[in-house]
């Protein structure tokens, strides 16, 4: 009888310690063993042993043939910035131009009864008027812009950003509004055009406003302090720099300049506009106009039609409809020719008189190239305005450049911990305009 324990007989134990004939606890030793054996043999053994390993060969019913990725061709280099007009970039994804078999192109329906329905929205909103503090001048709205893509340029962008800031400075002394644009309202309305929808549009959606004061994205305010005499221009609806013979008389195409002007929100206004924009339309109609007024305008080389060309031949052509209401500034530069000016900052600030605005005509502050100037030369004028215009707002808070043509910027002032203001009044005047004046109450 065999012997028990735990209720399990010894029979069953001996067959649990062996296993196919070896003992059950030998059996992981030796399966080590063969392996090692094994493995010194492949390692060790004679390169041209008979021994050959078994090898598995999977075949696939419908094999997959995996080729190569090509290579992407390199991207095709930029057009040289030389050889791309500015046009050229804004045409991109356009419609086709006009065509002069086309009807001609209009900036929208005719308003014909404009000046009435903006006299009646004046009058039905007292709390908006078109005129304001100090002694009642006009409204102003002071617009300005640059193209919605990026400069190809790296400085374009920066040059820019200080373009408007300097704006906003001069606006912010003076109480004036500020519009910045950076779309195309209508693709036919390009280029030099882009202003004149865009204008339109602010005179219909802004009746408030008085007088919309256009500066071209390269022109800079260099007189901080400098307050247009606003009641020259009552009985007038459209102020241009220039002069009323070289532009009557020899038919100049630089008789005036649009870099810089005003134009009063008003009937007679929107009829302007409307009579220019025909001859801008992008595409052969400007490019017809262009030798238009190549061959009627003095002096003007033969390029595709611009709006201040486009001004002039209107105003020489009909000038007794719409000579009386322009007015020819010259008495200070509202547009300033950049080229005799930069150089003489240092002199004109000794002698207390410098031009209100300093217009980069020539230059392309956004693109790689100048039109008629080294960029270098137009780079170093700019940076020479922006300073100089900068430093009569720095002086309110006692700072001021070191040199014009740098951006280091050193103390000038008396820091006292008094009013900046206390002894002189031009510092006064700018720092509390009185048009930020809250009337006294009793």
């Amino acid at each position: 009888m065999e012997e028990q324990h735990d209720g399990k007989s010894a029979g069953d134990r001996r067959s649990r310690q062996y296993y196919y004939g070896f003992p059950a606890g030998t059996t992981i030793p030796l399966v080590f063993v063969l392996l090692v054996a094994g493995s010194l043999f492949l390692i060790l053994g004679p390169s041209n042993s008979v021994l050959t390993l078994p090898t598995l060969r999977v075949v696939f019913n419908n094999p997959i043939h995996i080729t190569a990725a090509a290579t992407p061709p390199p991207p095709a280099p930029p057009p040289a910035a030389s050889n791309a007009s500015e046009e050229d970039i804004e045409d991109i994804g356009l419609p086709p131009p006009r065509q002069l078999s086309d009807p001609p192109y209009s900036l929208g329906r005719a308003i014909p009864d404009y000046d009435a329905r903006r006299s009646a929205w004046l009058a039905a909103h007292p709390e908006f008027p078109a005129r304001v503090h100090p002694a009642g001048r006009p409204r102003v709205l002071l617009v300005t812009g640059s193209a919605p893509y990026r400069c190809p340029d790296p400085d374009g962008d920066h040059l820019l950003l200080r373009a408007f800031k300097n704006k906003a400075d001069y606006s912010r002394v003076h109480g004036l509004e500020v519009f910045y644009n950076t779309a195309f309202l209508d693709h036919e309305m390009s280029g030099f055009w882009a202003k004149l929808p865009l204008l339109r549009s602010l005179m219909m959606a802004h009746p408030e406003v008085e007088f919309i004061w256009w500066m071209d994205s390269d022109a800079v305010f260099t007189d901080m302090a400098f307050e247009l005499p606003w009641e020259r221009y009552a009985a007038h609806n459209l102020v241009v720099h220039g002069w009323e013979a070289k532009m009557y008389e020899e038919k100049s195409w630089v008789g005036i300049n649009t870099g810089s002007f005003l134009i009063r929100n008003c009937q007679w206004s929107l009829d302007l506009l409307h009579a220019i924009a025909p001859m801008g339309a992008r595409g052969p109609v400007r490019d017809m106009h262009g030798e238009l007024f190549a061959k009627e305008l003095s002096g003007r080389p033969p390029f595709e039609a611009d709006d201040q060309s486009a001004l002039i031949y209107l105003l020489v052509t009909q000038r007794e409809k719409w000579g009386s209401k322009v007015f020819f500034e010259n008495s200070y530069e509202l547009n300033g020719f950049w080229e005799l000016i930069v150089d003489r900052y240092e002199e004109m600030r000794r002698e207390g008189r410098w031009p209100l605005v300093t217009h980069f005509v020539g230059c392309k502050p956004c693109r790689r190239y100048a039109d008629s100037y080294p960029a270098d030369r137009c780079r170093l004028g700019m940076e020479r305005a922006f300073n100089f215009a900068d430093d009569q707002i720095l002086k309110l808070y006692g700072f001021g450049h070191e040199s014009l043509n740098g951006t280091a910027v050193q103390r000038v002032g008396n820091d006292t911990g008094g009013p900046l203001d206390a002894e002189d009044q031009e510092l006064g005047r700018l720092l509390h305009p009185t048009f930020r004046a809250v009337a006294k109450t009793a």
